[in-house]
């Protein structure tokens, strides 16, 4: 059963986004997904998650100024979830 991890960086100041996310994601379990809250859209993670084997999906957040949503590149239950989640046009995912 797929489970969300939500992570809220929208109030802390760089580089504690990016740490903290990439420290959430380095714990996830199988059928684990992190949606993020973000007040801007955080270039510097995508490649680090790229690297680190990581799926991710952004939009337009519906209470902060972004959602990313993560998970782990071969989690096919995570990944199921989060499209269930994502049926929006407003939408970059990788």
């Amino acid at each position: 059963m797929p489970t969300e991890v939500l992570l809220d960086v929208s109030e802390l100041e760089p580089p504690e986004p990016l740490t903290l996310t990439l420290e959430v994601a380095e714990q996830l379990q199988a059928g684990q997904y992190i949606r993020m809250l973000h007040r801007r859209e955080p270039c510097m993670l995508f490649g680090n998650l790229d690297d680190n084997h990581f799926k991710y999906h952004q939009r337009k957040g519906t209470t902060s100024a972004v959602e990313v949503f993560i998970w782990a590149e071969n989690d096919a239950v995570a990944a199921a979830a989060v499209k269930a989640i994502i049926a929006d046009n407003n939408t970059t995912s990788k």
